[in-house]
């Protein structure tokens, strides 16, 4: 069940029954030579999706920018600042506690968001508590990051190995490619690709990784490898969310 392909009628009927929202967040910024830029929230979007057919769930409309600051220096990336997000995420769950919404599960697509979402909960369960939300002591916020689901690493080191480096990976590539084969970019690769390295400021990262990549070769990514890294993660996340959803 879609938020935005829903109507006010029919999600006061949802909470008759449950409480709980799924809220796919990810980020704008580049990928390498070969990856798509939107390729963190199309793979939230998508997996999100899965887990809500799976679990009966309302998914909430995708957080398509995220805080990706460090990657402003390619062009295309578009970012928000910490607490541009942090207000967003607070706002977006302001409004849904105030329908009644109390778990809040975010399927997160970029790790880059992970530090801000979680300051933005801790502000939020603040901001709700001063606004003396009736709910406001059972609202609950979880992150489930689908890359980092257990069966997902251990797929990923089983067909890539240490080429699945930590940025462009082909997991992520090949998911995106899995969704949308009509967009498959090629593009030549260095052998050699920069790791290792601290994240700084953007213009210090593009210099010290020139193309994008942080290790990785997507290269390697196929759509095949990314049906399989779907249906891992909407599994993975589906237990995850409903796990979630039933605990106090």
């Amino acid at each position: 069940m879609l938020l935005h392909l829903s109507t006010w009628p029919e999600v006061e009927a949802y909470l008759e029954s449950s409480q709980g929202i799924i809220i796919p967040i990810g980020s704008t910024e580049q990928h390498g030579p070969t990856g798509l830029i939107g390729t963190d929230a199309i793979a939230a979007n998508a997996i999100a999706r899965g887990v809500g057919e799976a679990a009966n769930a309302l998914v909430c409309p995708t957080i398509n920018v995220g805080m990706a600051l460090h990657h402003t220096s390619f062009p295309g990336t578009i970012s928000l600042r910490p607490q541009t997000l942090i207000l967003a995420i607070r706002d977006y769950i302001t409004s849904l506690a105030k329908a009644g919404f109390e778990k809040y599960f975010f399927i997160n697509g970029h790790g880059g968001n992970i530090a801000t979402m979680k300051a933005a909960f801790s502000e939020t369960y603040a901001h709700l508590s001063d606004l003396n939300l009736p709910n406001a002591d059972r609202i609950q916020c979880q992150i489930g990051n689908w890359f980092m689901c257990g069966s997902v690493y251990k797929l990923a080191q089983e067909l890539y190995g240490n080429q699945e480096g930590s940025h462009a990976t082909p997991s992520e590539i090949a998911l995106t490619q899995y969704l949308y084969p009509e967009a498959i970019k090629q593009a030549p690769l260095s052998e050699e690709v920069a790791s290792g390295h601290k994240i700084y400021g953007a213009a210090d990262f593009r210099r010290r990784f020139p193309d994008g990549r942080m290790g990785s070769n997507p290269a390697l990514a196929t759509p095949e490898h990314g049906q399989q890294f779907y249906k891992l993660a909407v599994q993975e996340l589906t237990n995850n969310y409903l796990e979630f959803l039933n605990s106090d």
